[in-house]
Parts: C-alpha cells; structure tokens; sequence
C-alpha cells in the first residue's frame, strides 16, 4: 500500500493533530470447518460473530459512520462462476482480488490501463474486471464522501509466458510482483489479490458489512475458513482501506516497535534474494510502506515472509516469537529455532491477537504477554469458533460443544483444514524446530562473550585528566551525588519527588545535553506498558551484534554474530570486541574504530562537515570489510571537542539505512558523555546496539577512591552500574509496551522538543519535533560553552571543581526552579494572611518570564484590547470560578492523613474538588463532621493497584477517575514504601502493615482501548451519577488518544503535563517522560474538534499550574477545569525538600510518622484563600480580554499570540504556530462540552435485576430469580449492587438475599464490584474481569449439565480475574485464564487450574487452585495466602514468596472450602479429592509470602507480650 493510494478520509496533518499517531484495536474472530467443507453457512456465522464483538468496536461523530469491519474467506469460486461474464480456468488457476479504484473516470481508466500493461509485463493474462456490487445507503455519511470505486480484477498466468501452468501459492507469487508494482504507480489499493484467499471490507459498523456487500448474502457464497474483524480507531477519520483484515491477518493489538521495523526492513532489501519470488525484487521495493498502519507493514513483512519460502505459522513465531530467553521448561530445539530466528530479524514487538489464514491453514497468535483475550469453542461436528470474546456464537447447544480453550502468551493455535484436524502448539513448534539443524548452526556461528580472551583496557595515548574530561562532557556534583552515587551502591536506578519545575532544555540558558531534547513516549490507552519488575521473564536484554545475512535463505551463515547479554558493556568489555580479530579468526565480526570529534572552534559548519566526513568514513570501512563499528568520543583536547554521542550515533544509524548498508554492520558507542539511563535508552533507541559510558564509570572508581562511595569494591560498582542501567533501559522499554532490547534498537519511540528540522532529518529521521528549534549552530555551541569550562580561552584559569548542578534541587547557582525558597515563601505569607497583595507578588514572580524563560507557556502574549474590557463587576463571581478547579490525585499514604483531609474540606467549603489519589479513603470520612465540614473526596481515583475500590467507595465519589498514566511517571505503577505504610494506611487499601505497595503499570484490565471502554461502562454502572474522568499525561498522540476516550464514552478526559507528580517516582521519569500540558491540551482541543467529538467531554488540565494566568491560557487552549497538586501542598506548608518518599518530611506533609506529622501547620482556610485569590486573579484577567464568563473563553485561540521576538539563543528557533492553530470545525462542534455521553445504561440487563429485586433492596427479602444470559451482557449485577450499597452502605445485604441463577456465556466484568449478600450463579461460561473489584459477593462458575468434557480440562472463565477483589467468594469449576487474582487484597476463591501470572501483587484473601499453573506464580505477592495442588515449583516467581507445607489450620480450611466447592458446582475434583482425604492433603503445597509471614509473626509476638502491635510491625518491617 502506498500514500498514493490513501483515500481522503483522513484530514491532513495540521497544528499538532498528525495522522501518523491513529492507533486502533479491536474484536477479530474465525469461523472455520475443521475438514474443510464449504458452506455458505460459515459466512453466516462469521457475520453473526462479528455482530456479536460490535461493542469492542466505535462509532464516531456520527452513528452511522463505523471504524471499519470486514471478511476474510477463501475464494467463492461458485458464485464468480456464474456472475462474471468471461470464462474462468479451475479453482487456484486463477487470482482475484477487488480494487479500490479513484472515483473520477479519467484518472481510473489510467489506473486500470496501468494494472493491464503491468499485468503483460509481469506474465499475466487479465481474464476480466468485475464490478463489485455494494449499496451505499449501507453505509454513513463521512465514508461514503470518502469511498472509493470497487472493481474485481480476475487474472491468471499467461499461457505462452514464463509462468505458464503456474497455480495456487506458485501463482500468488507472480501476482505479489504485479500487485506491488501497481500500487506503488497509481492510485490503487488492492485489500487482497490471491488464487486462495479473499478480502471484503470498508470503513462499515458490523451490522453494514453484510448489506453493504451482497455477495456476502448470496446462498452461493460458499467458503471452509473466514476471518472477522470490527475495528475501534481512536479517531473517526479512519480510511477504508485501514479497515481489517488485510491480505494475511486480522489484528488486535499495536506495533509499538514498528518504526524501527520498517527501517530495518528497508535495509535488508539490499541483501534480499530469492529463487521462488520471480525477477529482480528490487522493482518491487520497498517491501514496507513508511506511510502505511502498523498491522498493514506487519502483513506486508508477512506476506514477504510467507512467499519467500515459509510456511504462514512459521513466518509468524520469527514475527511473534514467544518469551524463549528466560524460559526454564522449553525443550532445547525449540530455544534454538527462536534463537536463530532472533539473530535473522528482531520481533514485531506489541500487544498482539493475530488471526491468520493462506486458505487451508487458520489460526491464531498471541503475543509473549498474552496481553489480548482469545476464546475457541470445538463441536462435535467439526466447527471451529476463536474470537475475543466466549459466546459469540449463542445457538451452539451446550451439548455438541467438546472443547474449550484459551489462546495463551506465545502460544499458537492452528487449524489444518486439508488434515482435517486442529494441531497443538507443541507439535508445530516441535516440527519447525526440526526443519533445519538450529542448534549445529547456532553452535558453529554464534560468539558469546565469556569466549573471547580478555583484552588490555583500551586508553588514549595521552589521557586528560578526569577532571578537565568530566568537565568537557558537562558532569556536576548534583549528578555524583543524586545519580551515579545509589547506582554504584545498589545497582538500582535513583529515586525522586515532586514532579520537576526547571526550564525545557530549548528554554534553558544554560548548555544542555543534546538527551535533554527527547522526551520518552509511553503507552497510554491504546496499548499497555509492560511490567519489568514483576513479569521480568517475559522481557529480555540480551541481542546479537555484526552482520546480517539474507533473510529469505536462511542457513548456517545466517547467524554469525556476537552475543550480548545486555547492551550496556564496561570497559574490558568493549575491549574485547575492539580486538574480536586480532588473531584473524573472526573476521566477519572486525571492529573499526570511528574518532567522533571535531574542531570546536568551527561550530555548526564544522560539526556537519565532521559527521559527513564520518558518514563517508563507516561506509569505507565496510567496503573494507569492517563488521562492527564503534563510535568513540575519547581524545578530546584544548581544540577538539567530542560530537554529542547521540548525534554522531543518530547520523550514522540513517546514513546506513539510507545506504541500505545499515545489516551488515553492528554498532557499538563509547561515550564519556552518556551517564543516565535515559542516555543509554537513547543511544539504543538510535540504533546502537551496545554502549561503553567509560567515563560515568572512571567517574565512579574515583568516587570510591577519593572515599566518597564507600562500602563498595570498584568492581562490583561497576557491574552494579551496568546492572543499573540495563535495569533502567528495561524500565524505559516496558513503559512503551516493548518487551525485548532486540526489538527496542532502532525503534525510536521518543518525541523531540525544541529541535529543528535540519537536526531531524538528518541524524533522527521519523522523529516528532513539533515545535522546531534548534539547528547544527546552536548544539555546537552547547558543546563549545562545556569544553570552554575544561578548556577556559586565553589565560583564565582552569576550573578546580565541577559545576554545582541544581537540576533536581534548587540551588542558587544552578538552573532556575518555578519554586524557589522565594516563590514559596510569598506564597504562604500571601495565603495564611489572606494579602491579595503579597499573592500578585507571587504570581509575577511566576508569571514573569521575560528575564528567564521556564515553560512554553511564558512564550504566549495574551491578546488583550482586542475586544472591550468589561468591568470587573460583570464576570462570573469567585464563588463560580472555584467550582472548576480540584486538587491533584495525592494518595493518603504518600501524604498524611492531616494533609489530605485539609486539602478535602477546603474544596468542600468552595464546592471545588479533591481527589483521593489511588490509596482509598476511610468510609469515617463519608459522613460530614459536627461542625458541617466534609473530610470526603470528591474525586475517587481507581489505579491500577486498586487499593480500597469497594463497592461503597465507587458508590461515595462525584467523579471516578480512571488512572491511565500520571505525570510524574507515565508508563508505570505507584510505590509506597514499606516504611511508609503504617498500619491505618494498610487498612484503608486492604493490604499489610509495613510491607511494601508497588502499584502494576496500568495494563489489567485497561491494555487498550476496547478494555477503557469496559471499565468505563463498568464504573458507570457502579455509580450511574459519577462522571467518568480518563487521566492521561501529554505526549506526541495524545488527540488522537482523547479521541477515543471520548468514544469509549468517559464524561472527563484529564491531560496531564509531565512536570507534575508529587509521588516517589524514577528521576529518568520524572525529567524526561511526557510532555508539557500546553502541547498535549493543544493537540487535544484540536482532535476533538477535528473529529467531532469535543461536545460530549469536559477537558480538564493540571500540571504544575500556579497562578491565574495559568488558568487563562489553559481554557484559551481548551479547557474546561484546572487541577492543581503542588502549589495547594506549598499551601499547606511543603517546602520542597523532595524528600517525599524517603517518610523524613519535616513540615508532616508527605509523611505517615506520627511525630513529624505533629508539625504539620497547614489548616483549609489556607488552601481556600488560595483558590479563591486564583479565581479572583482569573476574573481580573476575563474582564481585560473582554469575557463575562470563563464559558465564554474557553477555545478562544485567536486571543492567544507568541510574543514579538524572543531574544533566546535558544527559544528563537521555536515555532509555536502549531499549538494556536485554528483547526477546521466539520461538525459545527462547541468548543466545550455542551452534551452528555450515552453510556448505553438503559438497556443493560440489571435494569431487568432491579425491578425484579425490588423487595430485596428495600425490605432484605429474599428473592431468586433465574434468567438466560449472552456475551453482550456486560457488568451484569454491579447497578444491582449500587442500589444495595446506596441504600444499605458498605456492609450490603445478609449473604444471599438475593441468587439469581443465569445460563449461558456472560459478558466482560459479569459480578464486578458485586456487595455482600448478592449470590450469581451462572451456568456456562464466562469472559474476562469475572468478579472484578469484588465487594462481599458471591460468584459461582460451572458448564451446562449437557457438556460432554471434563469440565476441568476446560476454560470456564478468561483472565484477570477477582481483579482488585476485597471481600467476597469465587468458586469456578473448571480453568481460569492469565493473571488470576491479580490484586485481590481479601477474597476467597477456588478454581481448577490458571494462567500465567496468577496471584500477581496479592496483599489478602486465600486462593485454592486445584490443577495445573502457568509461569510467574505468586510474582510480587506481599499478602494473603495461596494452596495450589500439584505445584511445580519452578513456576514459582519465589521474590516474595516461600513455598510451604501445610499446618493443621491449613488442613481444616481446605477441607471445609473443598467441601463448598464440591456443594456450589458439582466439581467432579473435589469428589476426588475428598474421597482420598488424607492422600489428597499430601498433594498441596501452601504459597505463604514472606513480609506477611513476618508481620502475622511480630504480631503474635507483641499480642502475647502484651507490646503495642502498631509498634511491633512497623519495627519488623524496618527490618
């Protein structure tokens, strides 16, 4: 597919909105028939399947315009028999596909005149065009202005050509040529050209397709396999050909690697050769299309694979290849086909259902994290149904269906229509493995490190001193300290708080590292971050170095290559690879050294000239045989200067790409330079594929010389340095969904700031930099002011000492922080004394940023005089104002008790907002206080810990707030420190006193944007008059990510800026994820606009927000309501230590230890004053500008300006014209929100349980009820639950007061947040998020009585579930999917057998698991207590947990919940085992975690010694 082809539908990329950033997800599903029969009937069924996912689909601005959906079949060879008018040779003798074809006629008779001539040079006869009948009135208004003309193009091979007879897949290669001739010349996209398979589809809602094709409905329409696919883009311009499935796949999920992909595939195409595709392939490059969606350059690369000689399976494990690297159990010969395939080609790495099909073989994939759901049913008579959801097809009688399963991470599932039966993931990879002899071949060409013969150290003939290159490289004493210091003593990376306050590097005027432009991107929404620390063996840093061979004739020559364990390497190790050949016997692997330094007194010109130079050097070298190039900033002196390593590293990575030089060569980089781990991670980024920072660790020797490192060998601090960094790497990777260092080379997922287009070009090509900036000139002067301090001109005397630093906190001589010991000084005289006065002081200070440039917002000039001032009498009042503004999401536990209660009477008395953060809140805090105040927070977050969501929780807020991602750091979970949790913040989030809380990064229940959805419907139903708030932090995409929130059907979609966040978090994190709110507030308003959708959402903004004018340009850009989080702390007495998560804050506001928390001195008045001199600053504001009311303002761009010259050396070349840019309005949308969201809640099934219940609720009758049920039925008793909670509170109803019984397969989140006494007992099967948030309810799970398997070698149920549980029993009978249990903090649960992952992060409750475990059990459970039957230990993730035989406590509550399970759901192994009693109890290994074991233990302790226990526990978790 090429940008020739694109259809219109998506607008052109304008301001900040760039439809580079679409991003989609959704339902796919497969019908097929296991022997092969055709049928018209498995169109039939497909359809109904696809109907059946149509709400994990979207709509847009308009409901009848869909996302796209489509069909993949084989050929209906009856049907074009008897409706084509020409003659067609036998069934594979000939290829067809449908072309979309321009609208207008001259242009399409070219283009069809064009394919013709194609078809004759390339050996094909055209047997006829056929025009596709279709019905547009099935379609809605914005695809039809887009929909382009359909025609099916029927060929064959040329009888007299070179492919005479040619049929089948040997035909399908020859049309593959024509096909990627024709589209790369005219304006044609063909959705499939094959002799086997065809594609119908388009930019349709799933009840369209049918109707809009009529083939589809037509008896003769007959076909064995089809695939489906409803499609939920996050934006409402999706073009039809984006629609799914494409010519291979259909696909769920996301590329997040897919920019280095295509670049790495660009320049293997010079080492491509291949027997069976015909003719010279370089006529048909590129191969992958840079403009093209991820899943369109994934089936691309596919279908290369696949033609070029694999079969489909096997093309798709080298593509989506399972977690080999860390996997204890696998079967050699397998490990060796993965890694040889891993030296070929990186994986496509991302969360990822792929469906896939040639025509005989169907099947499946999911990826290593099995991040996607996946459901298959098997009958009797040989139909196949897999899709995202169980129940798709509902007229299957239980009886006939004799499988259940679950597609599982890395496993394949496959259907051999020709065999005639399904074949296990063991034996296909078994077979693979056995094709060629991967082991002999790895063995012979693989080099590993431990191998080669230590080296001397490599040194500069005449080395400067350490100082003078520590100061050429811009080293301070902040960084020794705060940085390289905990990672040399603990080999973790360093930790800090409260969010960042220090210019952009562009506004700084001080030099900055060339690092200190790129901002880490991070998956929000569309895809999940991955979690590194507690499912670390499904990541891996290990990846190969040197050569690459062709890659479709692989051999033993193919993997030739260096191993390395992590990509960062110290100095004995670089030294080895520097000398890998000196011997002459690895000649395939010789190093050449590359000097990266210039003539510092040339600047700009002479940096360019140097990297062309450079350029031309490297591809010398590899004409001469060089295989791995290292690029070096050692031998600065007085009048050279190193390049910046990631310019040098940037540059030469896409010379080679554009060269297509780039596989046969490894790139290595030795950097005095880099020392933090976002350097590492971008160098990686860049394409390097290890890096030697020789100088951060000569830096750390001297430290520990000089004695101030101490307790610490040298050595070990070194490798504890490279183990910090790798771990840091890791970190960065997984926050963007990318699992393997492999796939992250090259990969580029950062976005620019403050970098202009040449830069862009030429060293980062691909690269976001949206606002320009600065060129060649202005980094070489950068360098020029760091190698003047090491290098002071004419006889100024050289510096003794490094630079101070101040980056992380403030220090007078350092970089400016918005608060400093003035600004917050001013801001409490002026709040506790109640001086507007003393406050505009402050807020000049902060506002006035002439002199010194902070943030991009001190670039806007507010345009007043442009319309009559108002008097000030006229604006809305303060007391309106204040309504908008809340308090940021600050957790009881990371704050005290005192400090977070202040900030929520304050916002009570004004009618404002404070947020509960994600640690719960105390039901004491619900009811108001004698004198009337109301400690109860307006806001209650759910996070991805979960801690304290209860029914009663979610049933006592205004708003809900869904934590996607937070400022401080994106991408990731929340830590509170052991130390930190005090045995009144464990009770409030139902964990366990003094043991540690690491939230998981978001990606449960919430790993893309069909899952939002669900858990917005799912909280909507737990509190129907709650808004909904989506928190998102800004970064490139962030519109288009809105979008679909504004689809999924939040009420608020909060954009976060990446300066905020007042929690512990990574300083990598804190400095260099996310981007500054204006952008992403910006590009938010105007895809909102764009699509629209901007009516029925309020946009709320925080970040950093400090004075009134903060407000103002905020609404002018688009927002409706106005967080702040720092400054209300400063308010109530933060002095900004930044001490936060170390518990030692001396002023009791970020501490939980009751002495420091009598200091606190912050009271509500404060915090009121504040907000009020806010909003009084905002109307004086409003009446210049001319505006009665904010309504009026908000949007109102045009009265935003840049201000006239900006004398910056650096902020000069910025260009802000994109973030005031005034987009189209297609929809005559407001600019605010003036509508409401359907959330669809009047026609959900609880409506129905309600009224049948109604005696139940109001009067505690007991009531039973028994009813069908269908996958579209989805939350099913949480609005039932709601009403008991409302009206009964927390403690709910006696235990089954209201049973009711339902049959079938129930929908997602069937009993989430269900209150005691409410008993569901379903009868069939369920999806995922059973039980989810779980609140004293009880769920029963057990197949229809008529099933002919064994219910427990069957799936019951899908994943995640009993997620965030806190009371309440599960009993299933039969398997459960990944990640069970996940968070449950007091729950009982009983199943027959789980996933991977289970028990993840469990703080309480018990789970009894009566059959086989996937990997990673029990992985970061700090509470509660696990019985598993038949473990395999080396399933076990022991980080937390010790394995345990049972004691007599443990034997009685088995046998009484064995007995239960055996009472709820007939469970045949239960029978069993209690039949054997004392047999079975030998059988059972307990899973204890160790920190609770500890506490439970000092408590016995202290209760027996009659000691305070409080104490106790906290003492034993100091350790």
């Amino acid at each position: 597919m090429t940008a020739a082809a694109l259809t219109p539908g998506t607008p052109e990329r304008q301001g900040l909105y760039d439809p580079a950033h679409e991003h989609d997800a959704c339902g796919v599903g497969m019908v097929a028939d296991l022997h092969g029969r055709k049928s018209h009937d498995i169109v039939e069924k497909a359809l109904t399947v696809l109907r059946n996912l149509d709400h994990r689909g979207a709509v847009g601005a308009e409901p009848d315009d869909g996302d796209g959906a489509g069909i993949l079949t084989q050929i209906p060879d009856a049907l074009f028999r008897e409706v084509v008018g020409f003659e067609l040779p036998p069934a594979g003798h000939y290829a067809v596909g449908t072309a979309f074809l321009p609208t207008d006629g001259e242009q399409r008779a070219a283009a069809v005149a064009h394919i013709e001539a194609l078809c004759a040079e390339e050996g094909l006869t055209v047997l006829g065009w056929r025009e596709l009948p279709h019905d547009p009135s099935f379609c809605g208004p914005a695809a039809r202005r887009t929909m382009p003309h359909f025609a099916q193009l029927f060929v064959k091979a040329a009888d007299d050509g070179p492919h005479a007879g040619k049929t089948g897949l040997e035909l399908d290669r020859v049309v593959f040529c024509m096909r990627e001739r024709a589209e790369q010349d005219v304006a044609v996209y063909f959705p499939s050209l094959s002799s086997r398979t065809i594609v119908y589809k388009g930019m349709l809602t799933t009840p369209q397709l049918e109707p809009f094709f009529p083939d589809l409905s037509d008896r003769r329409y007959e076909t064995a396999i089809a695939l489906v696919h409803s499609r939920f883009s996050t934006n409402t311009f999706p073009a039809w050909e984006l629609a799914h499935p494409f010519r291979f796949i259909a696909h769920n999920g996301e590329i997040n690697t897919v920019k280095g992909n295509r670049n790495w595939m660009r320049a293997r195409e010079a080492l491509l050769k291949s027997d069976l595709i015909p003719g010279d392939l370089s006529r048909i490059y590129p191969v992958i299309d840079i403009e093209a969606s991820d899943t369109a350059s994934f089936d691309e690369c596919l279908e290369l694979l696949h033609l070029g000689g694999r079969s489909l399976p096997h093309a798709v494990l080298m593509m989506i290849p399972e977690a080999w690297e860390n996997h204890t159990e696998m079967d050699p010969a397998r490990r060796a086909f993965y890694e040889f395939h891993s030296t070929l080609m990186e994986a496509w790495d991302g969360p990822a259902s792929v469906t896939f099909t040639d025509g005989t073989v169907v099947g499946a994939v999911l990826d290593r994290n099995g991040l996607r759901p996946g459901r298959f049913w098997v009958t009797d008579d040989g139909l196949v149904v897999l899709a995202s959801e169980a129940g798709v097809l509902d007229d299957i009688p239980p009886g006939k269906v004799v499988r259940k399963g679950r597609l599982q991470p890395g496993r394949i599932f496959l259907v051999d229509t020709a065999a005639g039966r399904i074949i296990e993931d063991d034996e296909i990879k078994a077979q693979l493995a056995a094709e060629h002899p991967y082991r002999q071949w790895l063995e012979e060409g693989l080099v590993r490190f431990e191998e080669l013969p230590p080296r001397p150290r490599r040194t500069e003939e005449a080395q400067e001193p350490l100082l003078k290159r520590q100061q050429a490289f811009g080293y301070t004493l902040e960084e020794q300290r705060v940085i390289l210091t905990p990672m040399a003593r603990t080999g973790a990376e360093p930790v800090g708080s409260m969010g960042t306050d220090t210019p952009l590097a562009v506004l700084s005027q001080r030099p900055r590292l060339l690092y200190d432009y790129f901002k880490q991107l991070f998956a929000q929404v569309t895809n999940p971050p991955l979690d590194a620390i507690r499912e670390e063996l499904v990541t891996s840093l290990q990846s190969t170095l040197g050569p690459e061979g062709n890659l479709l004739e692989p051999g033993p020559h193919s993997c030739r290559r260096l191993v390395l364990p992590t990509p960062i390497i110290d100095n004995d190790e670089l030294a080895k690879i520097v000398h890998i050949n000196d011997e002459g016997d690895l000649p395939h692997l010789q190093a050449h050294v590359v000097h990266g330094l210039y003539e510092v007194d040339g600047g700009g010109q002479a940096l360019q000239e140097r990297l062309e130079q450079i350029c031309a050097e490297v591809s010398r070298a590899i004409d001469d045989g060089a295989r791995i190039i290292v690029l070096s900033d050692r031998g600065a002196d007085a009048t050279r200067a190193a390049i910046p390593a990631l310019l040098l590293t940037g540059a030469v990575h896409h010379h080679l790409i554009r060269e297509k030089s780039r596989t046969r060569v490894g790139l290595v980089v030795e950097t005095g330079e880099a020392r933090e781990c976002h350097h590492m991670a971008l160098l990686i980024g860049y394409g390097a594929s290890a890096v030697n920072p020789y100088l951060a660790l000569e830096t750390v020797e001297d430290l520990i010389a000089a004695g101030k490192i101490t307790g610490v060998e040298p050595a070990k601090a070194v490798r504890n340095m490279v183990k910090a960094y790798g771990k840091g790497v890791l970190k960065i990777m997984s926050k963007m969904g990318v699992s393997t260092v492999a796939s992250y080379t090259g990969a580029q997922i950062f976005e620019a700031i403050g970098l202009g287009e040449e830069v862009i070009e030429r060293c980062f090509t691909g690269t976001t930099s949206r606002l320009g900036g600065v060129g060649f000139d202005v980094i070489a002067r950068e360098v020029a002011e760091r190698h003047r301090r090491a290098y002071p001109r004419g006889n100024a005397p050289a510096h003794r000492t490094l630079e101070v630093g101040g980056e992380y906190q403030w220090r007078r001589e350092g970089e400016p922080h918005l608060f400093n010991p003035e600004t917050v000084f001013k801001l409490q005289h002026a709040t506790r004394t109640r001086r507007y006065e003393i406050f505009k002081e402050y807020t000049r200070l902060v506002d006035d940023q002439s002199a010194r440039l902070m943030t991009l917002r001190g670039l806007f000039r507010l345009k007043e005089g442009v319309r009559p001032p108002v008097p000030i009498e006229e604006v809305e009042p303060v007391s309106e104002i204040v309504k908008r503004f809340s308090t940021g999401a600050m957790s009881y536990g990371s704050i005290s008790a005192e400090a977070h209660e202040t900030l929520a009477i304050a916002m009570n008395r004004l009618g404002g907002k404070s947020n509960t953060g994600e640690g719960g809140e105390d039901p004491e805090r619900y009811t108001p206080d004698p004198n009337g105040d109301l400690r109860r927070s307006a806001i209650k977050q759910v996070a991805s810990g979960r801690f304290g969501v209860t029914a009663e929780y979610l049933t006592n807020a205004d708003d809900i707030q869904i934590k996607m991602a937070q400022g401080a750091k994106p991408g990731e979970g929340g830590q509170l420190p052991g130390h930190k949790v005090y045995p009144w913040v464990a009770k409030t989030r139902h964990s366990t006193p003094g043991v540690g809380l690491i939230s998981p990064p978001p990606h449960h229940d919430i790993y893309s944007i069909e899952d939002l959805a669900q858990l917005i419907h799912d909280l909507k139903n737990a509190n129907p008059a709650a808004r909904i708030h989506v928190k998102l932090v800004a970064e490139v995409g962030v519109g288009t990510v809105a979008a679909g929130v504004s689809k999924a059907h939040a009420d608020v979609v909060l954009i976060s800026g990446h300066d905020g966040g007042t929690g512990a978090s990574p300083l990598t994190s804190i400095k260099h994820a996310g981007a500054p709110w204006e952008l992403g507030l910006a590009e938010t308003q105007q895809t909102l606009m764009l699509n629209g959708l901007r009516d029925r959402i309020v946009v709320q903004v925080d970040g950093q927000m400090k004075t009134g004018r903060d407000v103002i340009i905020a609404a002018l850009l688009g927002a409706e309501e106005y967080g702040f989080a720092t400054a209300p702390l400063v308010v109530s007495g933060c002095v900004m230590m930044r001490v936060c998560h170390l518990d030692t804050c001396p002023v009791g506001v970020a501490t939980q230890n009751p002495e420091l928390r009598k200091r606190f001195s912050g009271k509500p008045e404060f915090v009121v004053n504040f907000f009020e001199f806010i909003a009084q600053e905002v109307r004086e504001y409003l009446a210049a500008l001319g505006f009665r009311s904010l309504d009026e303002a908000i949007g109102r761009i045009d009265m935003l300006d840049t201000r006239e010259a900006v004398d910056h050396w650096k902020a000069s070349g910025l260009d802000l014209s994109p973030i005031l840019h005034q987009p189209a309005n297609p929809y005559g949308n407001a600019p605010r929100c003036v509508n409401r969201q359907d959330h669809g809640l009047e026609k959900a099934l609880d409506n129905t349980l309600i009224q049948l219940a109604e005696s139940a609720i109001t009067r505690g009758e007991k009531v039973k009820l028994d009813l069908p049920i269908r996958n579209v039925n989805r939350t099913v008793g949480t609005m039932l639950g709601h009403e008991i909670t409302l009206r009964h509170g927390g403690a709910g109803l006696p235990d089954d007061t209201i049973d009711i019984t339902f049959t079938g397969s129930a929908g997602n989140s069937f009993g989430a947040f269900v209150p005691r006494g409410v008993t569901l007992r379903l009868i069939g099967d369920a999806n995922d998020y059973v039980g989810k948030g779980l609140s004293g309810g009880r769920i029963t799970l057990r197949p229809h009585p008529d099933a002919p398997f064994e219910a427990e070698h069957q799936i019951i149920a899908g994943n995640v579930i009993l997620y965030g549980a806190t009371s309440g029993e599960l009993f299933a009978r039969g398997i459960v999917g990944e990640r069970f249990c996940v968070r449950n903090s007091g729950a009982t649960a009983v199943v027959e057998g789980v996933g991977d992952h289970a028990l993840e992060y469990m703080t309480g409750g018990r789970a009894v698991i009566l059959g086989a475990t996937g990997r990673n059990l029990a992985a970061g459970m700090s509470g509660g207590i696990a019985y598993v039957l038949d473990l395999v230990p080396a399933r076990v993730n022991t980080e937390m947990v010790e394995i345990e035989p049972l004691d007599e406590a443990d034997r009685t509550f088995l046998r009484d919940i064995i007995e239960r399970h055996q009472a709820e759901t007939g469970s045949t192994v239960a029978g069993k085992l209690l039949a054997d009693w004392e047999g079975s109890l030998n059988r059972f290994s307990k899973i204890m975690p160790r920190d609770y074991k500890r506490v439970l233990e000092a408590k016995a302790r202290a209760e027996a010694e009659g000691r305070d226990v409080n104490e106790a526990i906290m003492a034993a978790s100091r350790g």
